[in-house]
């Protein structure tokens, strides 16, 4: 609490107050002050121990009072806008003479006239002076003039200059961007190539996993049928070595059947020649044969003991006969000997047939097995052929969506990037209390479940890019006013804000404002700003209600005719403005601080986004499938 204002509640007649307060009403019917009201009562409450500002009843800060005034086209630099403190009294109470002069001295009149008689004053004591004095004069104000070019080229240089130097940093920041997102492209490029390499070496390790397996496979393969083949090879060798034992037991059997047969012969000679003796009372005939059989017998036994000289081998016939007997006997032993080994032999023959036909029939589904085992190796390698072409085919899509998947997600974060550079940059540029309500509202309708609400005039609106200054300039803060389809929802919505106490937002409530009927000029040099803008045609009261007094001129010149003649307000491309009721605003106006601009960039990079978004998962579904 200042001394002033302590002073003020002790000054005046009768009781000592405790608070006063001073309201203005401003007439908002022009929507100069960004509050959605035609009629605007500022207040302003002092206390012993307070210093309160209220707008329409709801408490606001000094600064947001400074900014909203500021908005508004009110200055602190200028001191006629509001009459000083304690001059309130003195103007009512003045008389006519000191209220023009007053007036005079707000619109700089006393000041025209003091100097307009010093110059007279000037002029008189100049005229005094002689022709020589005069010709001094001249030339220092010849000089002078002089100078004052030569400083004006001067200034125009250095301004030519440094325009040149604020154009060369424009463009060196400009350019450092460009190097720095080059920079960031080339960066997300190497971590992509480092990924496709960590896959490319990661299939060539289970390629060579899978090459080495089907190698052991095949050496198996050729394994066993080596080991097939030299069975085979063994069989048929031992096949020749019983073959053979089969030639050699044959021929020794050729060589012992002629002795097993003479034996057989003698044997049955002796056992007739044993009989004769049997038949004694036989016939003459029988006699002679008898006989002559006996005569031969001895005639071969003669022979025989001559052939063997034999006839003093032995003592006695029984000595003879032992002998004879153990030849016999030794003769049978051999014959009986052989006949079993014949019959082994006979029965190994039998066993090695057997054993060749299975040999064979082995041999046989063995070749049946290694033409098969060939033909699954064939029709494997094929397939083995048709999987790897297979293989590269897939993995070269699969790269490919790699590489696709990579540049979407590298693309996405950079729209991102850009999309919150951007918010970011919005945020800057919207006042603090009003981006906090609009973060709020958006809080409160997802919180709460409130619709109806359709979101603020800027991120409804659309036009070129050539209008962005026009309409940013035509509505102020009005771009931030929040269209909502009734004055229940703005009602319910401000009750959340006061609690939450989370800034401030004015609304559009579609039930209550109306689209005013205005008649623009025809002229080509002249455009309704509505016409230039595109919206959804529900939102046309509001648009209209913002932009529906403007139109766009094609320069001041034309500007101001229209405003006058006409009375509609009127802006130019590059922002200069005419009010209908005679004021002009204009100047310099960077573009590149554009709301609409920076809007304009979130809404294409989150359309962008949210497209390649869903490209980026049918991206990642196809790899799903192909992996």
């Amino acid at each position: 609490m200042d001394l002033a204002n302590q002073t003020f509640f002790m000054e005046g007649a009768g009781h000592q107050v405790l608070s006063a307060f001073v309201e203005i009403v401003f007439d908002n019917t022009d929507n100069r002050i960004p509050v959605d009201k035609e009629e605007v009562r500022l207040r302003r409450t002092i206390g012993l121990k307070k210093d309160e500002y209220f707008l329409d009843g709801k408490h606001i800060t000094k600064t947001e009072v400074t900014n909203l005034l500021e908005s508004a086209g009110f200055s602190r630099s200028n001191p006629y806008y509001v009459v000083q403190q304690g001059k309130i009294a003195s103007l009512t109470l003045m008389k006519d003479s000191e209220r023009l002069d007053l007036l005079k001295e707000i619109g700089g009149t006393r000041v025209y006239e003091e100097r307009r008689r010093e110059s007279l004053k000037i002029m008189q004591e100049t005229g005094k002076l002689s022709f020589m004095m005069s010709s001094f004069i001249l030339h220092y104000f010849v000089s002078n003039i002089t100078s004052f070019y030569q400083v004006e080229e001067a200034r125009r240089k250095v301004s030519e200059q440094s325009t040149e130097r604020y154009n060369s940093v424009l463009d060196a920041h400009e350019k450092s961007k460009e190097l720095d997102k080059t920079f960031k492209d080339l960066t997300k490029e190497v971590q992509i190539l480092g990924k496709e390499k960590e896959a490319i070496d990661k299939q060539r390790e289970e390629a060579i996993k899978k090459y080495t397996k089907l190698e052991l496979d095949y050496e198996d393969l050729k394994e066993s049928i080596s080991g097939d083949k030299r069975a085979k090879d063994d069989a048929v060798k031992q096949l020749e070595i019983l073959q053979k034992e089969i030639q050699d037991s044959q021929e020794e059997l050729n060589k012992i059947r002629p002795l097993y047969n003479n034996q057989v012969r003698e044997e049955e000679e002796i056992t007739r020649g044993l009989l004769s003796g049997m038949h004694s009372k036989m016939t003459f005939s029988d006699d002679c044969a008898v006989w002559y059989s006996i005569m031969e017998r001895e005639k071969k036994l003669s022979i025989l003991y001559q052939k063997r000289g034999r006839a003093t081998q032995f003592a006695n016939k029984a000595d003879r006969d032992k002998w004879l007997q153990r030849e016999i006997d030794e003769y049978e032993r051999v014959l009986s000997s052989n006949l079993t080994q014949e019959e082994k032999i006979k029965d190994e023959i039998q066993q090695l047939n057997a054993d060749i036909q299975v040999q064979d029939a082995y041999i046989v589904h063995r070749q049946t097995e290694i033409a098969d085992l060939e033909s699954v190796i064939s029709h494997y390698f094929d397939t083995f052929n048709q999987l790897k072409s297979q293989r590269d085919k897939l993995q070269d899509e699969r790269k490919s969506l790699w590489g696709k998947e990579s540049e979407l997600s590298g693309e996405i974060d950079r729209l991102k990037t850009e999309v919150v550079k951007a918010e970011k940059n919005l945020d800057h540029a919207t006042p603090g209390d009003i981006r906090r309500g609009l973060n709020s509202v958006r809080r409160i309708c997802r919180e709460s479940g409130i619709l109806g609400v359709f979101g603020p005039i800027i991120e409804l609106v659309d036009c070129d890019e050539k209008f962005f200054t026009a309409v940013e300039v035509t509505a102020g803060n009005s771009l931030f006013h929040v269209v909502v389809e009734t004055d229940e929802i703005s009602t319910q919505i401000i009750r959340h804000l006061n609690a939450l106490k989370g800034g401030r937002v004015t609304f559009i409530p579609l039930n209550r404002v109306k689209a005013p009927q205005i008649s623009y000029p025809q002229s080509s040099d002249v455009i309704p700003l509505l016409k230039k803008l595109k919206f959804k045609r529900d939102y046309t009261p509001a648009f209209a209600q913002v932009f529906g007094r403007t139109v766009i001129c094609r320069d001041l010149d034309v500007a101001t005719r229209v405003a006058r003649t006409d009375g509609l307000d009127c802006i130019t491309l590059e922002g200069d403005q005419v009010s209908k009721k005679g004021g002009m605003t204009g100047g310099f106006y960077d573009y590149r601080r554009s709301k609409l601009k920076l809007m304009n960039v979130i809404k294409e990079n989150t359309n962008s986004v949210n497209k390649k978004e869903a490209e980026l998962e049918e991206v990642r579904f196809k790899l799903q499938d192909i992996l």
